[in-house]
Order: structure tokens, then C-alpha cells, then sequence
């Protein structure tokens, strides 16, 4: 049985608070586009397609709880009150997390919905119904295309180490950085989808993967996912990859996107530079897998792609569930540095250049280089 990471029933809309897994699953009730927002910047729910999700789907609850409302809220008077109205909450949703561009694409598919619809003279109460239900598709798309993807980077990484005289009798084993699963998306995942195919299809031998310090992506929610779904996985430490590849076979490196430049640089969780670097000196090839709406063909290289730095403190803190334990799923927050510390670095992404990078895979298929380039031409896969 695969987690989630929202759901939506009786009209109620909630996430799981990713901060308190993998000992504790608490469901946060979603009932605001403030709480959305809140939600995402403190990251109870973070990967670059779940916040999208969400985002597009408070953005429908909003309005559909105003279309139920009587009266009707006052922006409902003409089209371009409406307009007033959701255009500043669009850019607010926008706003709680800036390199994730799955977010802005959505906010953005919203916007021309809402300017599409009225162009066409339509009332206010249709003008909603469409931004309501193209919230809702924009959340209820991401399963299959995730799938899509994952079984085109499943596959063409199967035969590639095939067709390099490599034996792939037992499997081949993938190593993965941060979480891509069902918890950053709305089901089944990207990178970690592409596992999972593996696994699926018994192509798969074993996934590696990194606690992905300082928010431990790895080691609490890629460790849960993979045990959920009866995986073998073995998790190293961030600073370990280069000893995995010393001793062990490893076929290929898969990982997310939270931006891919028009050139196929891509933003990832930080520590993914480090690991493409470091295949790149090994010869593994380096795999990135990610939704269309990732690509962002508006930037030319990764040098212009935003990077959020987050709180420093954040890098100086772990939370876990007490141990030894008794049972109990008590868990404490504790500081592992000295208190006061200055000069703290911490981005939440780096960027890794497209000549490292061995393919790009989305929902259309795969992308690569041509002979002698070190960038991509991602016309075929978007």
C-alpha cells in the first residue's frame, strides 16, 4: 500500500505533516488559502508536484465554499471583481516556496483559465466552476503522468545496461537522493517511481538512497516509503555516495526536479550536485526525472534559476522519536551544534549542470544529449 501525502474526503481537504514522519502520521486539515501557504513554506507538505497539488486544490476549495456561500461574496458582482479577487491570492500561493516551478506553472494554467473564461463573456459563477475544476485537474493529472514517466525511465535504463554488455539477471541497483515518491506527489512518484517500475516489473535488485541532510528527506520519508512498499533498500549517509560507488555496482543514479532549464540544468534538493559529480568521475549514468510542468524553458541555465535559502536554524536542529523508547511515539526536537552559532549556509537546492547529466526523462519520454553536447534539446519531451 502506497502513502499519500493528500486527501480529500467528505469535502474535507488535508495533507500529511511530512515533519513528524516517519514515527507519527498526523492528518493537518487544510481549510484556508493561509494555511495552504503556511503549509508549504514550513514544509508539512513539500515536492515540487504536491505543492502544486495543493496549492490548485485550496485555490478550488476557496471558491467553491464561496460559491456555496449566500449571499454571495461581493466579489461575485462582476468578472472583474472575481478577477481582483483571485489574482492576488494566485500570486500569494506563489509566493511560499520560489524555486519549485511546478508552482508557479500552476498558479499560471489558473490564471488563463480565469482570463480564457472571461474572454469568453461568462458569468461569474461559471468563471469559478472552471477555476474550480481546473484546480481540481491539476492535482488529479500528476498519478498518471508520474507513472508515464517512471515506466519511460524504468525501461530505457534497463536497456541501456543491457546493451552495454552489463548483467542485469539480478536487478540493477539505483541510487536516489531526497524523497520523489507518493509524499512529494499526488501518487507513485518520479525518481522514486522510476524504482518502483523497477521493482514492479522485477527489474530491480536494490535502491540506495540518502538521508539528505538537513531535513532528513531520506532517511524519514524515501526509508518509510521504501519499507511501505516492500523494497529492498539499503540508506547511506550524504557523504557516503562516493564510497558506494567504490565497492559497490551501482547502475545509475535517479533523482527529481524542482526546476530543469531550457539547457537541462537542473535544480534538485542540495546534495544532488554532489552526486552527480561524483557518477560522473564513475561513469554512472545520471538520470533526472520530473513532470513536464518542471521544465522551464523561460530560463536558459541553471545560473538562472532562483534558490531558496532556508532559515539557518533549521540547519542546526533533528527531530526524532526519543530512543531508547518504550514504546511510545514521544518525539523531541534537539540542537546539534552550539547555540548562537553564526555563519550558517544553507540552501535548499543546488544546481547541476547539464553536461552531467545523462538524461532527462518526463512524461513524453526521454531526452538526451547529441554526440559531443553538453546540453539537452528538450523540444521531444515537452
Amino acid at each position: 500500500m502506497a502513502l499519500i501525502s493528500i486527501r480529500i474526503s467528505d469535502n474535507k481537504l488535508e495533507i500529511v505533516n511530512q515533519l513528524l514522519l516517519p514515527h507519527v502520521t498526523e492528518f493537518v486539515q487544510i481549510d484556508t488559502i493561509e494555511q495552504a501557504h503556511d503549509a508549504i513554506k514550513t514544509m508539512k507538505i513539500r515536492g515540487a508536484p504536491a505543492i502544486a497539488s495543493l496549492a490548485a486544490l485550496s485555490f478550488s476549495q476557496h471558491l467553491s465554499r464561496a460559491l456555496q456561500a449566500s449571499p454571495l461574496p461581493e466579489y461575485f458582482t462582476s468578472p472583474e471583481a472575481l478577477k481582483n479577487n483571485v489574482e492576488p491570492i494566485l500570486s500569494f500561493l506563489f509566493t511560499a516556496r520560489p524555486t519549485a516551478v511546478n508552482l508557479g506553472a500552476a498558479t499560471r494554467r489558473l490564471t488563463a483559465t480565469l482570463n480564457r473564461s472571461i474572454s469568453q463573456g461568462k458569468t461569474t459563477r461559471s468563471i469559478a466552476q472552471d477555476l474550480i475544476d481546473e484546480g481540481k485537474a491539476i492535482a488529479d493529472e500528476d498519478v498518471g503522468r508520474n507513472k508515464a514517466m517512471s515506466k519511460w525511465g524504468g525501461d530505457w535504463l534497463f536497456d541501456r545496461v543491457k546493451s552495454g554488455g552489463e548483467s542485469a539477471e539480478k536487478g540493477l541497483n539505483v541510487l536516489t537522493v531526497c524523497n520523489t515518491g507518493s509524499l512529494a506527489t499526488s501518487g507513485y512518484g518520479t525518481a522514486l517511481g522510476l524504482i518502483t517500475y523497477l521493482h514492479e516489473t522485477g527489474k530491480l535488485e536494490k535502491a540506495y538512497y540518502t538521508q539528505t541532510a538537513p531535513y532528513h528527506q531520506g532517511s524519514r520519508l524515501t526509508a518509510l516509503e521504501l519499507k511501505t512498499l516492500n523494497i529492498p533498500a539499503v540508506m547511506i549517509c550524504d557523504t557516503m555516495v562516493g564510497s558506494l560507488f567504490q565497492h559497490f555496482n551501482i547502475h545509475a543514479v535517479a533523482v527529481g526536479a524542482d526546476r530543469i532549464a531550457k539547457n537541462g540544468d537542473t535544480a534538485n534538493k542540495i546534495g544532488t550536485y554532489n552526486a552527480a559529480v561524483i557518477a560522473a568521475r564513475h561513469n554512472i549514468p545520471f538520470i533526472v526525472v520530473a513532470p513536464i510542468s518542471t521544465v522551464d524553458l523561460a530560463i536558459e541555465s541553471g545560473l538562472d534559476i532562483p534558490i531558496e535559502q532556508r532559515p539557518p536554524l533549521e540547519a542546526c536542529l533533528v527531530r526524532g522519536l526519543l530512543f531508547p523508547n518504550d514504546g511510545n511515539s514521544e518525539q523531541a526536537q534537539v540542537m546539534i551544534t552550539p547555540p548562537g552559532l553564526d555563519g550558517i549556509y544553507n540552501p535548499s537546492f543546488d544546481v547541476t549542470p547539464a553536461e552531467l547529466i545523462t538524461a532527462i526523462v518526463t512524461e513524453k519520454g526521454v531526452a538526451v544529449k547529441g554526440e559531443g553536447e553538453n546540453i539537452f534539446d528538450l523540444t521531444p519531451v515537452v
